[in-house]
């Protein structure tokens, strides 16, 4: 018998996915509303589900890791990576506006920023990429604060991916605040040389390429969001504050080197074909 038979509506699409409530959330503050405000509202919400969805992937990913099943948490991390190029397509929907037209309402937005997102410094956390700074910005927020010291003490994407390499027979020790900066230097070489294993013998270890590739396109279409929304902002409003009272672009600009699996990229500074001893160098400089 179906669950809809008798007084119960069959299900339909609007009611399964919640249209009416989703299209009753874009509340523009500016009076009258101004043409473009839906639209900076639309993308912004649309971000912080793809947020949603990318955090969803990763969780499963470092538990596919733990449960050393390397191809499929591969998988979940292709997704994370396809959203993120839709991420990075969708900043260029916000250039429509026209600087002047931004302007019209951007005052509205005070003191909101894209800095208080909470689900983007999630992503940050749970891929390596953890700081105190952003963490103790949101203590006035006790839902969101709540959430990100979770994060901060939770285990990472690359924590779970060198715990992979160690169960599989490679020298990848943990990364850990409480050694001295001389033997975190001495580990970081270590967790280097071991994906350097990796590249080059591709064919021999190909569930670990797979999922080492995947890690590196994570992190290389983050930072390529990264760019592209610096290059927005500033075609926007210029070097202006930001509403939040940051730097805007100047403070922008300062992350975009940032990096979540710094020794995937290391690897291939010292990668060569001949792989001999000398062939995987100690990365001795973080």
């Amino acid at each position: 018998m179906s669950k809809n038979y008798g007084e119960n509506p069959p299900l339909s699409y609007n009611k399964y996915l919640r249209v009416a409530d989703l299209i009753a959330l874009q509340e523009c503050l500016s009076d009258p509303a101004h043409h473009d405000e839906l639209l900076f509202i639309t993308i912004h919400q649309t971000y912080e589900l793809w947020f949603k969805q990318i955090l969803h992937e990763i969780d499963a990913s470092i538990v596919l890791m733990n449960e050393d099943r390397a191809f499929v948490a591969a998988r979940a991390l292709a997704r994370v990576v396809e959203i993120e190029k839709v991420l990075v397509n969708q900043i260029h929907i916000l250039e429509t506006m026209t600087p002047i037209s931004f302007l019209g309402f951007r005052d509205e937005l005070n003191p909101a920023s894209g800095f208080q997102s909470m689900q983007f410094r999630e992503i940050e956390f749970a891929s390596g990429l953890k700081a105190r700074g952003p963490l103790d910005n949101f203590r006035a927020d006790e839902f969101a604060h709540a959430r990100l010291l979770a994060r901060f003490h939770a285990p990472t994407l690359a924590e779970a991916f060198y715990a992979l390499l160690r169960r599989r027979g490679l020298d990848a020790p943990e990364d850990s605040a409480a050694l001295d900066e001389a033997e975190r230097t001495r580990c970081y070489g270590l967790r280097t040389r071991a994906v350097l294993e990796v590249l080059t013998h591709f064919e021999e270890r190909p569930e670990e390429f797979g999922l080492a590739e995947m890690l590196i396109a994570h992190d290389e279409y983050f930072s390529l969001w990264r760019s592209h929304h610096v290059k927005m902002v500033e075609r926007m409003v210029g070097t202006k504050r930001g509403t939040g009272g940051s730097e805007g672009v100047g403070y922008l600009r300062t992350t975009l080197d940032q990096r979540f699996f710094p020794e995937l990229w290391e690897a291939r500074t010292h990668l060569d074909t001949k792989h001999t001893g000398s062939g995987c160098p100690f990365a001795g400089h973080h």
